[in-house]
């Protein structure tokens, strides 16, 4: 397969290597970062012979650094809602993969980056890397399935203080508190990655499926969540804060915030 966005490998383990190949953005996600992701996971997910992903980001620094922003002062309530319809869905289809899916968080993992690595099964983190939904900072919210997965994978108080602070936390903190399994040294991150999914891919195949299916069914009430954080974001897409925090980040100076 070949993208322009994305870089595809698989080995002879039936390992999958897909890199998200936008270094000089951070690999901010775009429209064609979610169109080759949504291609590449559905050839994926009908072929066989892939036993198990690994997500990763090109470059040392980030695995994915949020969203582009660029694209984001002509966004309004019904532009924004379709926005956050089509992430959800292409991350929901990630989730959805029969075969486990780990990310390499290789850096920066912040906003949409976040959201992509908490849609994967597992989560493997660079000691350099750091989580985060900064969304607030630009007068918006998670739109990408953020207000859902965080709560689920480490308790609503904790994800609160995360999305209304816009903190990022380390990787170290992140596994703490259950946001990522593994923390390796950056050179070793690969191969960890691979390595887990290697183990994983060497089990019955249709237990690993069926596993994965029954998990995702402990939280049936997704998609009403879901629904509910499109509609959302669609609204912080009409507001002047948004507006103002987008052109704060694309100016380059501190937001001033209005509360409408």
């Amino acid at each position: 397969m070949t993208f322009e966005t994305l870089l595809y490998e698989r080995d002879d383990d039936g390992i999958a290597l897909v890199t998200i190949n936008r270094p000089d953005k951070l690999n901010a996600l775009n429209a064609t970062v979610i169109d080759e992701l949504d291609r590449c996971f559905a050839a994926m997910a009908a072929d066989d012979a892939v036993r198990g992903v690994v997500l990763t980001g090109a470059g040392p620094k980030s695995f994915v650094a949020g969203a582009d922003i660029s694209r984001f002062p002509d966004l309004d309530a019904v532009s924004g809602r379709r926005m956050a319809l089509r992430g959800q869905a292409v991350f929901n289809r990630i989730e959805a993969m029969p075969r486990p899916v780990v990310a390499a968080v290789n850096g920066y993992a912040l906003g949409g980056g976040c959201e992509l690595a908490m849609a994967c099964h597992l989560r493997v983190a660079a000691e350099n890397a750091r989580f985060g939904q900064p969304e607030v900072d630009l007068g918006l919210i998670p739109g990408y399935g953020g207000t859902q997965r965080l709560p689920r994978l480490v308790g609503r108080g904790l994800a609160t203080e995360m999305i209304l602070t816009g903190a990022p936390i380390d990787a170290r903190r992140a596994h703490a508190i259950g946001l990522v399994n593994r923390v390796v040294p950056a050179e070793e991150l690969l191969d960890a990655a691979k390595g887990l999914a290697a183990t994983i891919a060497k089990k019955a195949p249709v237990a690993v499926a069926l596993s994965l299916e029954a998990i995702r069914a402990s939280e049936l009430d997704l998609p009403h969540g879901l629904a509910h954080e499109a509609a959302l974001f669609g609204q912080a897409c009409a507001t002047e804060d948004f507006k103002e925090g987008v052109a704060a980040f694309l100016e380059r100076r501190k937001a001033a915030f209005k509360g409408r």
